[in-house]
């Protein structure tokens, strides 16, 4: 079974959620906080850690499982 990337969007309320899948983990008031909330949780489950912006585009991505490329992420 694959794993379900974490996200973080925009809620369309102006709040901001983190979600694994199609399932709704929390809502916080900024995307800092949401990012902070994510993060931990894609690291813990080896999966990808996907954020939006505001426009409800990628702003990032980050992959903290085993990726075979060896590429060093320089944004965290």
């Amino acid at each position: 079974m694959a794993k379900k990337n974490i996200l973080v969007g925009p809620s369309g309320t102006g709040s901001w959620n983190v979600e694994r899948g199609s399932t709704k983990i929390s809502t916080h008031k900024t995307q800092k906080a949401a990012i902070a909330k994510a993060m931990p949780l894609a690291k813990r489950e080896k999966t990808e850690l996907i954020v939006k912006g505001r426009d409800g585009r990628i702003r990032s991505k980050d992959s903290y499982g085993n990726d075979p490329r060896g590429i060093r992420d320089k944004e965290h």
